[in-house]
């Protein structure tokens, strides 16, 4: 895919692009030549209460831009239906199309409590992961897919973590529980909606996440990633954003991604199909890694499966 401009012309949003998987998708719409309006509610003004000030959604536009193609950031509050509404009315006007939507709003992870009962839960913070998680993203398809289905070919992607399978099992707290699944129904959904329209609704979700903040959570850099194996085994299946953000450029690419419409895909699903790896050239199964070896007890590493 390297030097492909195989988006040129395409319009895409990233609603939820500040920073991890967000950001790498957005820079790799970019990096296939599309022009990508980012949006998240961390500025160089103002941090949001998850955000941090070293991540901001100005720099994911100059990221894009830098890459090959053109970011265009626009500080959007995706609980606001307003904002949303005018931030649509915004690409409307401008481009008159919109082709991608990546819906990868969330940031509610430091309201999971897990392993607790749902009596036990707090319950603000439940509720909360639902706006966050399942609001935000119905708010912004809601606006978004008149603009989208003007042509056909258009694409939506609901991010989440879990494929539909793995995510059979509890998630050990109900509110995050139900939040990680409902993508994989509004994917389900939307996918009959826009089919009359031809186009394809699916879910997406990364595997063990190299993200800014895990890399944070253990000490380490995307350099020194490997020395974090120690305090974790599992983590030497752990991928780079870029893996996802890859997928996503292939699926948007694909000419007959119409037939993934409905279903729950990871990225290293799609790392097969597509037949393309992640940075360090390796091709990680985060989910086979997972059911086989973490859940099925099968012998094995993390390397069987990169």
């Amino acid at each position: 895919m390297t030097g492909q401009k195989e988006l040129a012309g395409r319009v895409a949003l990233v609603a939820g692009a500040t920073r991890g998987a967000g950001r790498a998708m957005a820079v790799e719409l970019g990096r296939a030549g599309a022009l990508v309006y980012v949006t998240g509610r961390t500025t160089r003004e103002r941090v949001s209460e998850v955000g941090r000030p070293t991540e901001t959604i100005e720099q994911t536009a100059e990221l894009v831009t830098a890459a090959g193609g053109t970011g265009i950031a626009v500080p959007t509050d995706h609980l606001d239906p307003a904002q949303v509404k005018a931030l649509t009315e915004r690409i409307d006007r401008a481009q008159g199309r919109l082709d991608v939507l990546v819906n990868s709003l969330w940031g509610g992870d430091r309201l999971i409590e897990f392993d607790t009962r749902l009596w036990d839960l707090d319950l603000e913070n439940g509720l909360r992961m639902f706006r966050l998680g399942i609001d935000s993203h119905i708010i912004t398809s809601h606006y978004a897919l008149p603009l989208l289905i003007r042509r056909p070919g258009g694409l939506v992607v609901e991010i989440t973590d879990g494929t539909a399978t793995f995510n059979r099992r509890y998630r050990e707290n109900l509110c995050f529980d139900l939040t990680k699944n409902a993508p994989h129904r509004i994917a389900f959904g939307l996918a009959a909606e826009l089919k009359e329209h031809g186009g394809t609704a699916v879910s997406l979700t990364p595997g063990f996440l190299r993200s800014e903040e895990m890399l944070d959570h253990f000490g380490v850099t995307e350099e020194t990633w490997r020395d974090a194996v120690a305090q974790e085994p599992h983590f030497a299946i752990a991928e780079s954003p870029a893996l996802i953000a890859r997928g996503l450029r292939a699926l948007a690419a694909d000419p007959d991604k119409a037939r993934w419409s409905g279903q729950s895909l990871s990225s290293g699903q799609l790392a097969k199909e597509y037949d393309f790896t992640d940075t360090d050239g390796s091709r990680p199964d985060g989910f086979g890694y997972i059911e086989d070896v973490v859940f099925g007890g099968k012998d094995g590493s993390a390397a069987d499966y990169r």
